[in-house]
């Protein structure tokens, strides 16, 4: 089916459920309940997963393949957003054009990235990614605020003259992006017994997309092209010796890898028409290795798995406060109460960042391949334990009776 094998199909179509039925998944508890707190189902949140889930995505197809670890991807995805906001500017609010520039110039961008960089490997490419990342940061956060406009960010205004579009709508307000003319920040609530589901245009256009960049890196891993990309990660130094060049492979993975993180910045800027240097930063760079490798790098859905872990326990650990916790521990005496809050109080709020370490450092620890070999380790011992049953079944039934 799509062209995979069977394992691929299984792994492309829990994909395809995971994105489609998210407004489900990520609300599993009502909306009057004390739990209600740890549901996901906002729009907001849901594309934050699914565009960054298209960033990994594209990151994983460099690194997981060659092994080659970039700390400028980041980069790519600030171009995507400002290419995206420029056309929103310039042609209409039409994201599908936006989209298409923004994966055309991060895709520019990597060419010329990509071919200084990879003269280099090892330690000595990461340097080199990571001082590119930095100097675009610093090129649009101070240089180049004709076109970036600095540290305030790019963004749409009622002066600006949209060829294809009005500058402004008939209440004199400033248009919204939109899916020809389906507005992206348009969703539906639906309440079903005391559950509350978001359907967002915004999500699903994303969704799909996603889907459908999620797709082309399944054939891309399975192609002759991604065998040979396999190769270079295992010895480089011998496919130089049997006479290939690997040069070409890696910086066209390269610039495929940063189309991806230029279709993930036009995302962003078609859901909320702003860019801003900070997409450019090195923090933003190293969230991408964390996801991949959290997730599980050199996987298919490991990426996916990563950015969803990281985004949602961001929300979920960022939004506890004192007052929550206060909450949750209200049943115990006053001195313990504030006692363990007060040993909580680092790990939430704004010391989620904390805490998100401490368990990205037990997944590396305990699961080296990430989440997905956690589930593999799971899926094993639940195959173990049913061949002994089958075989003691066997036996018993071969035995002669008394």
């Amino acid at each position: 089916m799509f062209g995979l094998g069977k394992k691929d199909t299984t792994v492309f179509v829990v994909v395809i459920i995971l994105a489609l039925c998210a407004p489900f998944i990520l609300n599993p508890f009502p909306t009057g309940s004390s739990l209600a707190q740890f549901n996901a189902g906002y729009p907001d949140l849901m594309q934050r997963f699914v565009i960054f889930g298209i960033f990994a995505i594209g990151f994983n197809l460099l690194f997981g393949l060659t092994g080659y670890l970039s700390f400028g991807h980041a980069a790519f995805l600030g171009m995507g957003s400002y290419a995206a906001v420029w056309m929103f500017k310039l042609l209409s609010m039409n994201v599908i054009p936006a989209i298409l520039l923004s994966m055309v110039v991060a895709g520019l961008f990597a060419v010329v990235i990509g071919y200084v960089s990879l003269r280099r490997s090892g330690i000595y490419f990461s340097i080199l990614t990571l001082a590119f990342a930095q100097m675009s940061y610093n090129l649009a956060y101070s240089v180049l605020t004709p076109i970036t406009n600095g540290e305030t960010g790019l963004q749409i205004t009622l002066d600006d003259p949209r060829i294809l579009g009005s500058s402004a709508t008939a209440d004199g307000s400033i248009p919204v992006t939109n899916l020809f003319g389906l507005e992206m920040r348009h969703f539906t609530t639906v309440d079903v017994a005391g559950w509350s589901f978001n359907f967002s245009v915004g999500y699903y256009l994303c969704a799909v997309i996603m889907i459908l960049a999620f797709y082309v890196a399944v054939r891309i891993f399975r192609s002759p092209f991604g065998m040979m990309l396999r190769a270079i990660k295992s010895n480089q130094q011998r496919l130089y010796y049997t006479g290939l060049n690997a040069r070409p492979y890696t910086l066209a993975v390269f610039v495929i890898s940063g189309m991806y993180a230029g279709l993930a910045g036009g995302l962003m800027a078609s859901m909320d028409p702003l860019a801003g240097p900070e997409r450019m930063q090195w923090t933003a760079s190293g969230e991408v290795v964390l996801m991949t490798i959290l997730g599980g790098a050199g996987t298919l859905i490991g990426p996916v798995l990563g950015a969803g872990f990281i985004k949602y326990f961001e929300n979920i650990f960022s939004k506890i406060n004192d007052s929550v916790l206060h909450g949750w521990f209200a049943f115990l005496p006053d001195g313990l109460e504030n006692f363990v809050i007060a040993i909580l109080h680092p790990f939430v709020g704004k010391g989620w960042h904390l805490t998100l370490g401490l368990m990205f450092m037990l997944v590396v620890i305990f699961l080296p391949g990430g989440l997905v070999e956690g589930g593999q380790r799971i899926s094993r011992a639940l195959r173990r334990d049913k061949p002994e049953d089958n075989g003691a079944a066997s036996k018993a039934s071969h035995e002669p009776a008394e």
